[in-house]
């Protein structure tokens, strides 16, 4: 009998990344929960379980490449991994950002998602049939105004899953990018914008029907469970309301 193949989500204590979760889960993978919040991916692997589905937490933060290598120890082969952690701090100018802000960006988005790659890369291979998911944003293909340090960032999720696909074709490893546009999900925003209810609502205000955390999850699993010889390189996803990222149809 077959061994149930094992999904590792980074960021998984809320948004998209609980939302993959639940999709994976649903999908007939035992999935491990990561992310800095112990609490949340507990009760999330708790839910998960009592649904009769399998899941483990694992409080993990991406930048602390000890902390990582240490994680990746536990596995000897791997099906899926999909790189979520990450995030954006501030919506200021390049003029008058907060170098913090840019450095801390790039340290999770990117450099965390190196270190979990790297570091679970040899499990990927050994299953015979392993992806790797990066989720980037549309911020990765365009920029705009105000979003410099995350747009800078995502770029560089953008490349290095660009690259990392073409060093390692031909051995048994896709690498897929799944690129959201407009997501509203109950913290990015307002982390965006240090608790700041208000601005976060700014950005969807009149947005008819932007993107939810369950829809781009759906994406991810439907991406992951094609046939193994195909590859998803990249996959925009927008709400119908969003053509570009400066332009989104509003009904104020």
């Amino acid at each position: 009998m077959a061994a149930t193949p094992i999904a590792v989500v980074t960021g998984a204590s809320s948004g998209i990344g609980a939302a993959t979760a639940r999709q994976l889960a649903a999908a007939g993978y035992r999935v491990v929960l990561t992310a800095r919040r112990k609490d949340r991916i507990e009760a999330l692997a708790a839910e998960l379980t009592e649904a009769g589905h399998q899941a483990t937490a694992y409080a993990l933060d991406v930048t602390d490449r000890a902390a990582v290598d240490e994680f990746a120890t536990a596995f000897r082969s791997l099906a899926v991994l999909v790189n979520n952690a990450g995030g954006a701090l501030g919506a200021d100018p390049v003029a008058s950002g907060d170098p913090a802000d840019w450095r801390r960006m790039y340290e999770t988005n990117v450099i965390g998602t190196l270190h979990v790659t790297q570091a679970l890369l040899p499990a990927l291979t050994a299953s015979g049939d392993g992806t790797v998911v990066i989720l980037s944003s549309t911020a990765a293909l365009s920029t705009y105004e105000g979003g410099g340090g995350y747009v800078a960032a995502k770029h560089g999720e953008h490349v290095l899953a660009e690259t990392l696909r073409l060093e390692i074709v031909g051995t048994p490893v896709r690498v897929i990018e799944v690129a959201p546009g407009m997501v509203r999900t109950e913290e990015f925003a307002t982390t965006r914008f240090r608790g700041d209810t208000e601005k976060a609502a700014q950005v969807y205000a009149g947005v008819d029907a932007p993107l939810t955390a369950d829809d781009v999850a759906d994406t991810i699993r439907w991406a992951v469970t094609r046939p193994s010889h195909v590859n998803i390189d990249l996959l925009v996803v927008r709400p119908r309301a969003q053509a570009s990222n400066s332009k989104v149809h509003r009904t104020l």
